[in-house]
């Protein structure tokens, strides 16, 4: 509301004006003064109302009214527009909005009083919710105006948009925008906001993208770093996303947990898993990301993914308990088992086991009877091949290894005889 306390500047200095020269070089008709008499009155009225004396103001303008008949046009507008303020100084707006319909309904008034007048009245229409009213006063307002104006604009789209009318409503913020960058200016940043947000209702992804590149470049501000990587990402350009999001994290733009993961996950789909891991590590030990089991299962196929085995463990140690099933305890066997941790596969294979809950369950027991090949423990290997082979997922490939369990332990019986 702030252009509308500016108009109540604008209508006092017109109290100054106490003659018929007060009408512009537009309008024909004569108006005639303001004189001495009802304007010490509403001067009063006003100073009252300017000390927290409210009532008091408006006492002094009922009395000014009881002397309607002998007072001109002018004088009653401006008794009219006094009512108005100080109603809207007690957030009044309908009481206001009613006074200031009556100003505009005096003939003859300087024109610009009726003109600063009727921006008011849409403005307080626009906050009562009225937006087809918004639309009729901004009609009138512009027909006594030689070309249109930006804050009438942008107005008019603002009514169009709470009224659901996108595709009209992109006319006149289009213009306004227009209209200042052909001056070489930057437009409102909430003229932006309100035209990206129209391109949002239309479906028009492509046209919020631009709009937002735009408002990145004059604003740079973090939020418009995030909902331009996101717009990216919904249009599929996911090397623009990650791009964007990786210079705002580079900035200290990625404030919120959820953008941090959102550029780990880009990291990690993207086959850059060292980088999501430092993303979400960082974020852990900062207390930006909160450590649940879908953060720390991330970043544990971050880490298996980057090849660090040793990071990749601990992280699924702290994560496997967390879950309802074995899989992550599964996870981890085959990690420690790829990194030759024997006995330490066997026991994460057999923790995976008693939590169930298992897609292959069979290959816990297959990767226990390798871990048991290894340490050279043939029979219990043997025990954990035949196991596998009940599950038709791991029945092949258990075979296989029973058969070469069977051969490994031969030809260790074999030598172990050959040096006795």
């Amino acid at each position: 509301m702030n252009g509308f306390k500016q108009n109540a500047v604008m209508l006092l200095l017109l109290l100054t004006m106490l003659s018929s020269a007060a009408v512009n070089a537009q309008q024909t008709e004569r108006v005639p003064a303001l004189r001495e008499a009802v304007y010490s009155q509403l001067a009063r009225a006003q100073e009252m109302a300017d000390n927290g004396d409210l009532q008091g103001g408006l006492a002094v303008l009922k009395n000014v009214e009881g002397k309607l008949d002998s007072m001109n046009s002018y004088e009653r507008a401006m008794l009219w527009n006094f009512y108005g303020f100080m109603y809207y100084e007690q957030e009044r707006i309908d009481d206001a909005i009613r006074y200031f319909d009556q100003v505009v309904d005096e003939q003859p008034i300087p024109q610009p009083l009726r003109q600063n007048t009727l921006f008011s009245l849409a403005q307080l229409s626009m906050q009562q919710g009225s937006y087809q009213q918004v639309l009729s006063y901004l009609e009138r307002w512009q027909a006594n105006s030689d070309e249109p104006q930006s804050k009438a604009l942008v107005l008019r789209a603002q009514a169009l948009y709470q009224a659901k009318r996108f595709d009209e409503a992109l006319v006149p913020i289009n213009q306004a925008i227009k209209i200042a960058e052909d001056k070489a200016d930057r437009p409102d940043e909430n003229w932006l906001i309100l035209q990206r947000a129209i391109y949002f209702e239309l479906e028009q992804p492509q046209q919020v993208a631009r709009v937002l590149e735009k408002m990145v470049r004059l604003f740079n501000k973090p939020e418009y770093w995030v909902q331009l990587a996101g717009m990216y990402g919904q249009l599929g350009q996911e090397q623009k996303q990650l791009a964007m999001l990786e210079t705002a994290y580079q900035m200290g733009f990625l404030e919120k947990a959820a953008d941090k993961v959102n550029l780990a996950q880009l990291y990690y789909l993207n086959n850059v898993p060292y980088k999501s891991a430092q993303v979400l590590a960082a974020g852990m030990q900062s207390g930006a990301i909160e450590e649940n089991l879908r953060n720390l299962k991330l970043l544990a196929q971050s880490w298996v993914l980057a090849k660090e085995t040793e990071k990749a463990v601990a992280t699924l140690q702290k994560a496997a308990p967390l879950a309802e099933d074995g899989e992550l305890y599964a996870q981890l066997a085959q990690v420690l088992l790829n990194d030759q941790q024997y006995q330490a596969a066997i026991r994460a294979a057999e923790q995976a086991l008693a939590k169930g809950g298992l897609k292959k369950a069979g290959n816990m027991h297959v990767a226990i009877g390798m871990a048991r090949l290894q340490l050279k423990q043939y029979e219990q290997a043997l025990v954990a091949f035949e196991q596998a082979k009940q599950y038709d997922a791991s029945a092949q490939m258990a075979a296989q290894w029973q058969k070469y369990t069977q051969s490994e332990q031969r030809q260790a019986q074999v030598l172990a005889e050959l040096s006795s």
